[in-house]
Parts: C-alpha cells; sequence; structure tokens
C-alpha cells in the first residue's frame, strides 16, 4: 500500500487529509511531527508536508519564527526527500508567498513580491526547493492554495457568521470586491489525484475553486444556509477604515489586517492545476463548499 509520510497532521487541512485517505482507502499515512528533531532518515513513498507557521493576524509573532519553521525545517526536510526512497514531495505554499494584493487574477508566473514576514518564508522554502536538481524518478509539487475552509474550519467565515446569526447588519456592504475560496472538498481531491497518478507533472500550482465570489455574496450565502436574510449597511468605506486604524491601536476585533482579508479582492486563477488533471471544473463549486461550511457552524 502507498506510504504518505505527512507533516502537520493535527491542523485544519491535516485532520481533513488523514480522514479523506483513510475512508478512501488511499494509503497507509505515517505521521512526522514538526515539534520534535527530524529524523536521519525518511520511510514512506510520499512526503506531504503541511506543517508550518501560519500567517499570525494580529501581527505578535517574532517574523524570525517563521524563517525557522516554513524555511529551514521545510529545507532539511527537503534534503531528506532527496536522499530517501520517496518519490514524490507535496509543499504547502501560499498565494501569500507571491503577492499580498492582486490586479486581475493571480498566474504561476506572477513576479513574486511577498511584504509579510509569513510570505517571504514560504517563498524562501520555494527558492530552496527549486534550486535542487531533483534525481530521477521523483516529483516535487509546490501547492500555492488561497484560504481554505470547510467544516471545522474557524477563521473569518465563522466571525462572518456570528454576526450574521446575530442579525447584526454586516458594515462593509460599500466595498466592492472579488475573492477567491478553497473548500477542504476540493483540496482533498487535488491531494488524491497527485498520489493516485504519477503521470501528472511536478510544478508550482495555484489552488482555488473555480469561482470567485464578492464578501457581500458570502455574508448572502451565510443567510442563506441559516435560514434567514442576510442584512447589509453599505457605509462609507473611509469611515471603516478609520475605525480599523484605531483598532490597530487598541487591539479591537476589527483592525486593518483584519478588514483587509474581508473586503480586498484577491481573485486566484487554478486553471494550470485544472489543465494538468485534465479537468474542466473541480467537483464542488464554490457556492456549494461555502454552504457545507457554514451549515457545520450551525451543527457545532
Amino acid at each position: 500500500m502507498h506510504k504518505i509520510l505527512l507533516t502537520g497532521s493535527t491542523g485544519f487541512v491535516g485532520t481533513n487529509l488523514v480522514k479523506h485517505i483513510q475512508e478512501n482507502n488511499i494509503g497507509e499515512i505515517l505521521l512526522l511531527s514538526f515539534r520534535e528533531a527530524l529524523p536521519t532518515s525518511l520511510e514512506g513513498d510520499t512526503v506531504v508536508h503541511l506543517a508550518g507557521k501560519a500567517h499570525d493576524l494580529k501581527n505578535t509573532s517574532n517574523p524570525q519564527e517563521y524563517f525557522e519553521v516554513n524555511f529551514e525545517k521545510t529545507r532539511d526536510l527537503f534534503n531528506l526527500f532527496l536522499n530517501s526512497e520517496n518519490k514524490d514531495f507535496i509543499y504547502f505554499s501560499s498565494v501569500k508567498a507571491v503577492a499580498d494584493a492582486v490586479n486581475g487574477a493571480l498566474i504561476e508566473e506572477e513576479i513574486a513580491d511577498p511584504q509579510t514576514p509569513y510570505g517571504k518564508s514560504k517563498l524562501q522554502a520555494e527558492r530552496y526547493l527549486l534550486s535542487k536538481d531533483l534525481p530521477v524518478g521523483k516529483r516535487l509539487f509546490i501547492l500555492r492554495p488561497c484560504m481554505i475552509h470547510g467544516p471545522g474550519n474557524k477563521g473569518n467565515l465563522n466571525l462572518l457568521y456570528k454576526v450574521v446569526k446575530k442579525g447584526i447588519p454586516y458594515p462593509l456592504a460599500g466595498f466592492d470586491n472579488q475573492r477567491s475560496f478553497l473548500s477542504i472538498q476540493n483540496l482533498n481531491y487535488i491531494i488524491e489525484r497527485i498520489l493516485t497518478d504519477q503521470s501528472i507533472p511536478g510544478g508550482i500550482y495555484n489552488i482555488a475553486d473555480d469561482q470567485s465570489l464578492s464578501t457581500n455574496s458570502v455574508i448572502k450565502i451565510i443567510g442563506e444556509a441559516d435560514g434567514k436574510e442576510a442584512r447589509l449597511w453599505k457605509i462609507n468605506p473611509g469611515i471603516i477604515k478609520t475605525i480599523a486604524a484605531i483598532g490597530d491601536k487598541l487591539h479591537l476585533p476589527l483592525n486593518s489586517e483584519r478588514l483587509k482579508k474581508l473586503t480586498e479582492s484577491y481573485v486566484v486563477s487554478n486553471n494550470k492545476i485544472k489543465h494538468a488533471l485534465k479537468i474542466e471544473k473541480l467537483p464542488i463549486n464554490s457556492k456549494e463548499g461555502l454552504l457545507t461550511t457554514i451549515r457545520s457552524f450551525r451543527s457545532s
């Protein structure tokens, strides 16, 4: 049976991926903890490297921690992979390794210019992996997901859900944007295909659902999932930005980073991965995926 060496198994993506692999009998999972020293050699057939230091929206983390975890540990793990019997290395990077803001749709060929320690550390890891000569018969996948959601995820979608559920009007409807999302179901599908199909070429791939959505559309979908009509308030964006700037200083729930997350446009093209998988569309459309996630908030 295919042996999959997995880091980051306790995170949101990791727990969902483990469940998917086990339920679909895709392979045997071997766990590797990044909290402990790396072994001197690697077991398995494929390394799926999820572990990393996530982007801190409160900006309280020491920047050096990102490079120690996201770059240095990835470098050491990849060096072990190069000298192992493992055939494939699947590295979870991020669209934030390329750009913090996007004009149009982000493609893989975009010149990388990350602005945060998180993005810079992910890009440094990418560049190291790409700088090494791959032995014949090995594949390297660098996956750049956008915002991932699904049952059990407690990010900004959960925050929006609580606002709508309480009947509080959404005050940011004055911002007009388009965002890409990634449902955990589509992500699991893509990883399963890579694990089970040796004809898929390695490379850098953006990972996103097929359709982008405005935050206002997301709010309406949340209302639909909860059986009520969402209330949208179009307050002047300038006033909102001033409140967020005050939130930066007073550590309020609405700060500039969170406002940016909720209102900026960030569209990600997934054409390259669909071409590699020889498909026209992913299994779950954006609205379906969001409804599944939001209904899970209601049940929990």
